[in-house]
C-alpha cells in the first residue's frame, strides 16, 4: 500500500494517470492555503467535477476503508486537507462543516500567527489560542485531524498535549538533519508520536539535507535513523510534491493577502519560484526509488510497507471518524 501525507500539484490527468503508474493508493491533497469559506467551497466543487471526469483513476476518500476500495478498483483515493485555518474564518461551527465536505485535516497555521497558533516563522511563539484550544477540541470531536507541519515548535507540543487525538505534522523532516526553519527538532518529534502521531518525511528541497542535491541514500538513512529513534510506526511520506504548479503560486502560499511585499521563502533568497526537485523524485512513478532506497540502508519489508503507507492507513483508520 502507498499513500502519500500531502501533495499540492497543479492536478491534471497526466498526474492522475502517473499516480496509477506509480501504484499510489491514496494522497491527502491541499484545497486551501489562505481561502475563506466561499473560496475553499469553490476548491470542493472543482474537485467533483474531477471525481465525476476521472471516475476510472481517482475516488474521493472519506474513511480509511476508502483507501482499500481504491485500491481494490485500481484508482486513487483523494483526501482533502487545508494548510491553514482561513477558511472556517471566526466560526468555530464550520469545523463540522467542513468535514461533512470531506475535510480530513486542517493545519493550525501556515507560517504566521493564525487565530488559532503561532506559524513557523514567526519570532515570538505565544502557543496555542483560546479559539486554538476550542478548534482542536472541536477537531477532535467531529474526526478532522490536526496538523502542525507549518507551525511553530511550542505551538506544536501545546497542541499535542491539548488533544485527544493523536495529532500530525503530515511533511516535513528533522531539524537536526536539514536545519529548515519548517524541519522539526526532537523535542517536537518526541511530543507527537508520544501521543501516537506521525510525521510524513518531506521531499521538498527546501527541506532536505543539500536541498535539490540530497542523495537518495541520505534521504533514506534520515528516514532509518528516525525511526530507530522514535519508533517505525510513527511515520510515512509526505512527499510535498507540488508538480507542475507555475511559480506564481509560490507567492499565494507565501503571502496570500497579508502583504505587499514579496516573500522570496526559506532558502529561496533569489528566486521567487520552485526548487527543482531531486532526480530521483520527480513525480508520482518514483516512490519505488524510495522503497529500494529503504532497503538499502538496512530496513525490512514490514518496516518498509509501514513506512510507505500502512501507518498512514492506520492513523486513517482511528482519527478519521467522530469520536
Amino acid at each position: 500500500m502507498q499513500i502519500d501525507g500531502l501533495q499540492y500539484a497543479n492536478w491534471s490527468e497526466k498526474i492522475f494517470r502517473q499516480m496509477r503508474e506509480g501504484g499510489v493508493d491514496a494522497v491527502h491533497v491541499t484545497i486551501a492555503y489562505h481561502e475563506t469559506f466561499r473560496e475553499a467551497v469553490l476548491n470542493l466543487e472543482r474537485w467533483n467535477r474531477c471525481f465525476e471526469t476521472f471516475p476510472d483513476l481517482i475516488t474521493k476518500g472519506l474513511t480509511a476503508h476508502d483507501v482499500k476500495r481504491a485500491q481494490e478498483t485500481g484508482r486513487t483515493a483523494i483526501f482533502f486537507g487545508f494548510q491553514n485555518p482561513s477558511p472556517i474564518e471566526d466560526d468555530i461551527g464550520l469545523v463540522e462543516i467542513f468535514h461533512a465536505l470531506g475535510v480530513r485535516f486542517m493545519q493550525l497555521s501556515y507560517n504566521n500567527q493564525s487565530l488559532l497558533a503561532t506559524g513557523c516563522y514567526e519570532e515570538e511563539d505565544s502557543g496555542i489560542t483560546r479559539m486554538g484550544r476550542q478548534v482542536i477540541q472541536e477537531m477532535n470531536r467531529v474526526g478532522i485531524v490536526v496538523d502542525m507541519s507549518h507551525s511553530a515548535d511550542r505551538s506544536t507540543i501545546e497542541a499535542a498535549e491539548i488533544s485527544e487525538r493523536p495529532i500530525t505534522i503530515t511533511h516535513a523532516n528533522p531539524h537536526e538533519w536539514a536545519p529548515a526553519l519548517r524541519n522539526k527538532r526532537a523535542d517536537v518529534i518526541r511530543a507527537v508520536t508520544e501521543g501516537g502521531g506521525m510525521l510524513g518525511f518531506s521531499l521538498y528541497p527546501h527541506h532536505l539535507k543539500d536541498k535539490s542535491n540530497c542523495t537518495i541514500e541520505s534521504f533514506c538513512e534520515m528516514i532509518a535513523r528516525t525511526a530507530d529513534a522514535f519508533g517505525t510506526e510513527h511515520f510515512g511520506i509526505g512527499s510535498d510534491l507540488c508538480q507542475d504548479q507555475p511559480d506564481n503560486v509560490v507567492q499565494w502560499m507565501r503571502t496570500g493577502r497579508w502583504t505587499k511585499e514579496v516573500d522570496y521563502g526559506e532558502g529561496s533568497a533569489t528566486s521567487p519560484g520552485f526548487p527543482p526537485m531531486p532526480g530521483w523524485f520527480q513525480d508520482n512513478r518514483d516512490f519505488a526509488n524510495i522503497e529500494k532506497g529503504l532497503q538499502t540502508v538496512g530496513m525490512n519489508d514490514s518496516e518498509i510497507g509501514a513506512i510507505m503507507g500502512g501507518n498512514w492507513y492506520r492513523f486513517f483508520a482511528k482519527n478519521f471518524g467522530p469520536s
